[in-house]
């Protein structure tokens, strides 16, 4: 190389450097504006307590035992007693007679107990654990004359241990007056289809009800012109209409600790409940309203629980126990069996779903048209609202569509019920929505990834059609994170999109899949939570928040945002949560709303003590509060680099001489917002297209949550969401024969996956920041659990070529659409 030429390379070189370094410094410059126009947006070198991996705070009680569910505080009442309930063995019918008089007589039985008695109330009410008034009929009665399916409670035994109550309660006897059944849904709607309803039996009837027709709710609604973007893309060459069905089917929640519920009243008459719910101040309520018992003389304690995925957003079992601690008066404990969960308890919504869109050659979508059937089983809890999900968080993921519509029904039969599960409606929406997307790319010879980021949601998109369902503009939303596209770009470079091997054997073929995942941080509108925190003479604190945590980690991620504000470490702040009597109210733990609505009270309780906290230390540095800020265990100066702390801060403010205060902090958070955090699943699958069998070689699961309060707890979060969501899509289903009796008993017949049927995962989090959330954090619950089925279906369309449209994906599937490709001639 020349003189010349190596002083060209020089200076070319210097250039590119000065450049680079003053594209850094106005990067720089924008992170500082950015952080200056948001407040709680901090650089990751000024984190302390969060973006940090901190040990769950309960993680060594678990494995070591030394944790408490509800089951083991039994050894707190030693004249306790034990429940049992009765259940219907018919599908649909009334109760005549209830003979009770053997279990009666037998020693150690407390008392029986059935409809006709005083002490059950005859008042309707709804389960859901949801707002006031809760948006779901309320057509349920604690134990049930009109029994409506194989499972009903109609009538339940108290006694001196659960051996004796067990066996008095198989020594009753109950005479029906049996009724014909109905459990498919569409045959349901049909007008001589046997009636689950009378118009009288249910009070808070939701929108578009017809009980004539077992019809519990229809809901529809429209931006643009749905029929006519159809009408013009059927005329036109460059445009199309694809239409596409799915199917999902009842799933389990297969939650760890089954539900439990201990009831007594104390030496005050207060009625105390101790019992896994997600949500402790709606059951209160709910209590209160079905005993007509004032609301100050319920308590209801969470205490540890074993999991719950929405199951235990139901008041499903706290009306039976008070009801058998009235009658027995004495302690009571009622315990869900593993039979009783898998058959009688909550389950996911089955659904039937049609998707309709209207493209050009070029890939744009015109027009979006989706219709949901969704069986509701044999009572409402949940089922509009868990309906109207199906649209109006998968079809956001596309904001810029100019038509939309989203319509459905919500139908009753004699199958146990929905409710809420995790993914609320989203992961049957999801499988449609996304596998169709898929569907519509293939047929139009696009890439359909590139074909979805054509159309996909962006920062600054004002969506519309989240509020399809609602009357004005008000929960229009604008996007103001979103990192989708860093989502599919990481993903697919994990997945091996680009660069994939096929097998070597002719009858096994290899595909990957994708799948863009949304979901939402609460319900807009519809939320609140609260906190308190106390500052402590030594400079620790204690944290009194409503929310729940039910396993999730809540509690740490509660103590790691009061350390950020405080500047104290998470070990720090001791966290009493969710005891209605000592705890600031709060929804409870569901919507995906923990972190963002509870998190937020969290943060705005801390901030109101961290203003104590500065006033305090202005007084010991004798500098104004404004030159002050928390952090490393105290106060100190920004200006003059002087400290003071927060034990001294402590002991002044609670024994000065001069004046005296005990450091308190409260915060309560309810919003509009509800800011969709966003993902990408890929899924890798091997067919053998002989068989029909495949083998899943990798999930990646890419989520932008904004920032990742514990980036550990995050993607375990992840990981159980994808395990759920991997069960629905190829082995978790719940079937009944041909009288409505489940088929289904317990895991050994259900089928969820085990560890070793778990293909490698891998989980990306790409780092946002929402404006509305606290330190700029979104939910992250509830959407891994949207994203497998349709991914699923997608990979295996990409390995061999036929699309499977109904979960579960079973080896007969496909060998039974191989067969049918080959008869077709494909």
């Amino acid at each position: 190389m020349s003189d010349s030429d190596r002083a060209r390379e020089t200076a070319e070189q210097s250039d590119r450097t000065r450049i680079e370094e003053a594209d850094a410094a106005e990067a720089e410059r924008e992170a500082a504006a950015a952080i200056a126009r948001e407040p709680d947006r901090k650089a990751e070198s000024e984190r302390d307590a969060i973006t940090v991996n901190e040990e769950k705070d309960d993680a060594r009680k678990i494995v070591t035992g030394a944790a408490r569910y509800t089951a083991d505080y039994r050894d707190r009442f030693p004249d306790l007693a034990h429940g049992t309930v009765v259940r219907s063995d018919i599908a649909h019918g009334y109760v005549e007679a209830v003979d009770t008089s053997a279990a009666e007589a037998m020693d150690g039985v407390d008392a029986v107990i059935t409809p006709f008695d005083d002490v059950v109330p005859d008042k309707l009410y709804s389960s859901s654990g949801q707002s006031y008034p809760e948006p779901s009929p309320w057509d349920l009665k604690v134990l049930r004359e009109h029994v409506r399916f194989v499972g009903d409670p109609v009538a339940a035994v108290v006694a001196d241990d659960p051996e004796t109550a067990d066996r008095a309660a198989r020594k009753i006897e109950v005479e029906y007056q049996e009724l014909d059944a109905v459990f498919d849904p569409e045959e349901a709607l049909d007008e001589d289809a046997p009636q689950l309803f009378e118009t009288d039996d249910v009070e808070n009837k939701q929108s578009g009800a017809d009980y004539s027709r077992n019809l519990e709710s229809h809901f529809e609604g429209e931006l643009g012109d749905v029929a006519g973007a159809v009408e013009r893309a059927e005329s036109e060459d460059d445009r199309h209409v694809i239409e596409t069905e799915w199917e999902t089917p009842y799933q389990s929640h297969c939650v760890p600790e089954p539900h439990t519920t201990i009831a007594y009243t104390d030496e005050d008459d207060r009625h105390t409940f101790i019992t896994a719910t997600q949500v402790p101040f709606h059951t209160r309520r709910q209590i209160a309203h079905l005993f007509d018992v004032p609301i100050r003389d319920v308590r209801v304690k969470k205490p540890r629980i074993g999991a719950g995925f929405g199951s235990k957003q139901e008041m499903a079992i706290e009306p039976i126990t008070f009801a058998l601690h009235l009658a027995a008066d004495r302690p009571v404990k009622l315990e869900m069996s593993r039979q009783e969960e898998f058959t009688a308890l909550r389950f996911r919504h089955p659904m039937q779903m049609r998707m309709q869109t209207a493209v050009t050659d070029d890939g744009d979508i015109e027009a979006m048209d989706l219709y949901t059937l969704s069986n509701s089983g044999a009572y409402g809890t949940h089922g509009m609202t868990v309906a109207n999900n199906v649209g109006t968080k998968p079809l956001p993921l596309y904001p810029r569509v100019p038509n939309v519509r989203f319509s459905g029904d919500v139908v009753h039969t004699n199958l146990p019920m929905g409710a809420a599960m995790r993914g609320y409606g989203a992961p049957q929406g999801h499988f449609a929505v996304e596998s169709h997307m898929d569907e519509v790319a293939r047929r139009l010879d696009l890439d359909p990834i590139e074909f979805r980021l054509q159309n996909a949601v962006r920062e600054g998109d004002l969506d519309r059609s989240v509020a399809i369902l609602k009357d004005g503009d008000r929960f229009t939303r604008e996007i103001r994170s979103c990192g989708i596209r860093d989502c599919v770009d990481r993903g697919k470079e994990a997945i091996g999109y680009d660069d994939l091997e096929q097998p070597d054997e002719d009858h096994r073929k290899r595909g990957v899949g994708m799948a863009l995942i949304a979901q939402g941080s609460g319900v807009a509108g519809k939320e609140l939570g609260a906190a308190q925190v106390q500052m402590n003479e030594d400079g620790s604190f204690h944290l009194q928040v409503g929310g729940v945590d039910t396993g999730t980690g809540a509690d740490t991620m509660f103590s790691q945002i009061t350390a950020e504000v405080l500047g104290c470490t998470p070990d720090d702040v001791v966290v009493i949560a969710a005891d209605t009597d000592l705890t600031p109210f709060d929804y409870g733990a569901y919507a995906s709303s923990t972190t963002y609505i509870s998190g937020r009270a969290v943060k705005k309780a801390a901030e109101d003590a961290k203003e104590r906290v500065l006033e305090w230390g202005s007084k010991l540095l004798d500098e104004p509060p404004e030159a002050l800020d928390t952090g490393d265990g105290g106060v100190y100066s920004e200006r003059t680099g002087n400290r003071v702390s927060l034990e001294e801060i402590g002991y002044e403010a609670t024994y000065g001489d001069d004046e005296r205060e005990h450091i308190l902090g409260d915060g309560s958070h309810s919003t509009d917002e509800s800011p969709p955090p966003y993902g990408a699943q890929f899924v890798d699958v091997t067919v053998d297209t002989e068989t029909g069998e495949y083998e899943l070689n990798k999930l990646v699961f890419a989520a932008d949550c904004g920032v990742a309060i514990n980036p550990a707890l995050v993607e375990g979060q992840i990981e159980g969401g994808e395990h759920m969501s991997l069960e629905y899509a190829t082995s978790g289903d719940l079937t009944f024969d041909e009288d409505g009796n489940p088929d289904v008993l317990g895991f050994r017949q259900y089928g969820m996956p085990r560890t070793t049927d778990h293909p490698e995962m891998e989980t990306i989090l790409v780092e946002t920041h929402e404006p509305t959330g606290p330190f700029g954090a979104k939910s992250i619950a509830e959407l891994p659990t949207n994203g497998v089925p349709p991914a699923l279906s997608n990979a295996i369309r990409d390995a061999v070529g036929v699309r499977l449209t109904e979960l579960p994906f079973t080896a007969d599937d496909l060998k039974a659409a191989f067969d049918e490709q080959s008869a077709d001639g494909r």
